[in-house]
């Protein structure tokens, strides 16, 4: 089966095109802007006539699409979240190559959800910024183009490589300052969001699934689970080895003071069985957008001396995000398997580093 694999530099692409390559029957061609990939072509500025030719020269059966943006302005991310998929959906169709399109798109895109509910695929989506109505209209471009193609909505994907200037990578890495300057003290807040957290490894199984199946339409990639910031951020702690306080300085009455990582001893639920979750039709991210100002801080920041502040989960999606999950179990076959806490101490090794 040949491969066109779009975006192979970033964060989901790179482990796309290692599990890919991985399947002797793949013959992968990685295509992207960055000096890593086969051929450099850039999606946002390229023509869909040049994006044509190279289509017919080399004939893949499959297109999967795993770049964009997740952050900058709403006209850098519609060019490179919505124009850049405008022109993959018009070239295939000049294309005689009839490959299927596999779009990788977020949960953003469904907006604030329900507390307690499961997000199912056709759910009315409501965006709640800039990012998820880039990749809402990249979607229906791929929806409507009539190609054979299929939209993986992946929610909250973490694991190794997950970006520093993400939620889990900016606590990973204030994690990290705290221990080697000896704080004895880090200052969170946002900590009540709850997000449904898939590993990136198992999203690439996904993808190489949806390649091989004729599912279409969108199908949600994610655990069917969600887990409270504040327990990713304990087990982040206790993997870490990390013995101070975590101090959450915006947390709910009763919740709000410091109490010690290492003696929280926080249970992370492990994926529902599909059979086991809530499942409702509410609205519910995937790649969480890097806030302008979430950098952590140190010092002078609001935390003072002694102590490192990390900011909250800045994906406007609310407080609340579970993915349904029956569609891709049963039109792919596919299900998460690697737990969160493997994920965070694969995080956290990364982050110890740089120590």
């Amino acid at each position: 089966m040949r491969v066109l694999l779009l975006g192979s530099g970033g964060f989901l692409g790179r482990y796309v095109a290692e599990h890919l390559l991985a399947d002797p029957a793949v013959q992968l061609t990685a295509l992207g802007r960055g000096d890593d990939a086969d051929v450099r072509f850039d999606l946002s500025n390229g023509s869909p006539g040049a994006l044509t030719r190279f289509l017919n020269a080399v004939h893949p059966g499959v297109v999967i699409n795993c770049a964009g943006a997740t952050r900058g302005g709403a006209r850098e991310l519609t060019r490179h979240n919505t124009v850049a998929v405008a022109t993959v959906c018009e070239s295939l169709r000049r294309s005689g190559c009839g490959a299927r399109l596999v779009q990788i798109g977020c949960s953003s895109e469904y907006g604030p959800s329900q507390p307690g509910s499961s997000t199912a695929e056709d759910a009315v989506p409501r965006p709640g910024g800039p990012y998820g109505v880039s990749k809402l209209a990249a979607t229906e471009l791929v929806l409507g183009s009539g190609l054979d193609a299929v939209v993986l909505r992946v929610f909250s994907p973490v694991g190794p490589g997950t970006p520093a200037g993400s939620p889990l990578g900016r606590l990973a890495e204030a994690m990290r300052r705290a221990m080697q300057s000896g704080e004895s003290e880090l200052k969170l807040s946002g900590l009540g969001v709850q997000r449904d957290f898939v590993d990136v490894r198992d999203v690439a199984r996904a993808v190489h699934a949806a390649s091989l199946s004729a599912a279409q339409g969108v199908v949600n990639i994610g655990s069917g689970r969600a887990v409270r910031l504040r327990e990713a951020a304990s087990v982040l702690a206790r993997v870490a080895g990390f013995g101070g306080a975590l101090h959450e300085i915006d947390g709910p009455p009763g919740r709000g003071g410091p109490h010690h990582a290492a003696a929280a001893g926080v249970h992370v639920p492990a994926p529902a069985h599909p059979h086991g979750a809530a499942h409702g039709h509410a609205t519910a991210h995937g790649h969480a957008p890097a806030h302008p100002q979430a950098a952590s801080e140190h010092g002078g920041g609001p935390g003072g001396a002694g102590s490192a502040t990390t900011y909250p989960y800045p994906d406007g999606c609310g407080s609340w995000q579970q993915a349904d999950v029956r569609t891709a179990r049963d039109r792919l076959g596919w299900r998460s398997r690697i737990p969160l806490e493997e994920s965070l101490a694969d995080i956290w090794m990364e982050a110890a580093c740089r120590i």
